[in-house]
């Protein structure tokens, strides 16, 4: 294999299996070892102690804050997560007291071995906070490097002479024999022009079709991200790219044209999803990006070939967004949505989101307005990992509310917990309905 062949191998070596914790184990071993080396009574019986009182205390701090105060998540960490972090600021900790208490520990080969030591412990805790997620399951993603085609915004929007539009698309589609291989991204930024919300740059993905010509009128998929979250993430973690090309090779270069938008307008941001003080997230997805998106690009202009949806809270705002603009996004993903829309308790959401208007929330609840309306023409997939104990049984409820307010919906339950595993694996799975649904191919 040559160099470049190596170089690639490596990069795609994935860090969330059973082999990588393996060795991500052995590294905080080997790298606890190291660092607890010493001979020193002293050493034993007070520095380390002192140490590993520290790292607790600074966890324990640290959690209050993040869970208590901060609380930039709508739900809490798994004690999993504080652990590993726990390690890594242990690690650390020894580091810095080996060079300060041991003047021979400042020499400088055994100053490296010292930094190799910790920097295992760190890069190992993070490996393993990141498989509880799956958020970077290659080496690649890791490190930032993307290995999908891109393409210019101005390329993406010049127009084909001709357009197809008759469905299923996949009958009245004959690929040209220039076709590129694979799909390609381009950036957007979308503006918020009647919402007002400021938006990060989207992500979108085009499918080999779209730069055929004459271009099939592609249905469209508005895919939003968890929070916190970027536009990006179901490029990193979500796999993205890998499965839509996947299904396009095998529909003649078909697949839907997918909107990567920004539902939160910040990583840490939580919006919920509606019109209030936080942002106009729901004007802007559901009349902002739509306007747009017909505007500069050649899909289908249909809200019968659209569908809106997401993982985690991308889940619940798609759903959401189902149940309060059914003429917009008659079709839906929700992906270990949560059961109602939160920033941790209910109280705490109805009083800082809605200003303490219960019935503004139950306006945007779908659970409440699954209760009160019919959706006959509205359809849409419920994926939750089986292992997801936070949000299976939410969704599980979600799914019986739909199907009895005339929805036509599924639920798929897929080995895992609340991650990407789950996430990609699931979009993948629901690709060959979603596009049945849409008009891509024939049912």
């Amino acid at each position: 294999m040559s160099w470049s062949g190596l170089v690639e191998a490596a990069l795609d070596v994935r860090l969330t299996t059973t082999a990588a914790a393996v060795v991500f184990v052995v590294l905080t071993v080997g790298g606890f070892t190291a660092l607890l080396a010493r001979r020193s009574r002293r050493w034993l019986v007070v520095w380390v102690p002192a140490a590993v009182a520290s790292a607790v205390v600074l966890v324990l701090v640290a959690a209050v804050l993040v869970e208590e105060v901060w609380r930039p998540f709508p739900d809490r960490l798994p004690r999993s997560v504080y652990v590993w972090s726990g390690l890594a600021v242990l690690a650390i900790a020894l580091g810095a007291g080996r060079w300060v208490v041991r003047h021979r520990d400042r020499r400088p080969l055994v100053a490296a071995g010292l930094v190799v030591a910790v920097v295992a412990v760190v890069v190992a805790a993070a490996g393993q906070v990141n498989a509880v997620y799956d958020a970077y399951p290659t080496v690649r993603a890791a490190l930032g490097l993307s290995n999908y085609r891109t393409v210019p915004l101005a390329e993406a929007l010049g127009p084909a002479t001709a357009t197809i539009d008759r469905r299923p698309l996949s009958e009245n589609w004959t690929p040209p024999g220039d076709l590129p291989k694979t799909g390609a991204v381009t950036t957007a930024r979308i503006p918020g022009a009647v919402s007002g919300f400021r938006a990060r740059d989207a992500r979108i993905y085009l499918p080999p079709a779209y730069f055929a010509d004459p271009r099939p009128e592609l249905p469209v998929l508005v895919l939003l991200a968890g929070q916190p979250g970027g536009t990006e993430d179901w490029l990193v973690g979500g796999r993205l790219t890998q499965i839509m090309d996947a299904y396009a090779a095998e529909h003649d270069g078909l697949a839907p044209v997918v909107v990567l938008a920004d539902g939160t307008g910040g990583q840490f941001d939580n919006p919920l999803c509606v019109d209030s003080h936080l942002g106009n997230v729901a004007t802007y997805l559901t009349v902002d990006v739509p306007a747009w998106v017909r505007g500069q690009l050649q899909v289908d202009p249909d809200p019968s070939g659209w569908a809106i949806g997401g993982f985690s809270y991308g889940g619940t705002c798609a759903l959401q967004l189902a149940t309060t603009r059914p003429d917009v996004y008659p079709t839906f993903l929700d992906l270990s949505g949560q059961a109602e829309p939160t920033i941790g308790d209910r109280d705490r959401t109805v009083r800082e989101v809605f200003g303490g208007d219960a019935a503004a929330f139950a306006r945007n609840n779908p659970a409440e307005l699954l209760t009160r309306n019919r959706y006959p023409g509205s359809a849409g997939a419920f994926v939750v990992g089986l292992d997801d104990r936070e949000y299976r049984s939410g969704l599980e409820q979600l799914t019986t509310a739909a199907a009895a307010a005339g929805m036509d919906v599924h639920l798929t339950e897929l080995p895992g917990a609340h991650s990407f595993a789950v996430w990609s694996a699931g979009l993948e799975k629901e690709l060959p309905w979603l596009s049945r649904r849409l008009g891509l191919v024939a049912r």
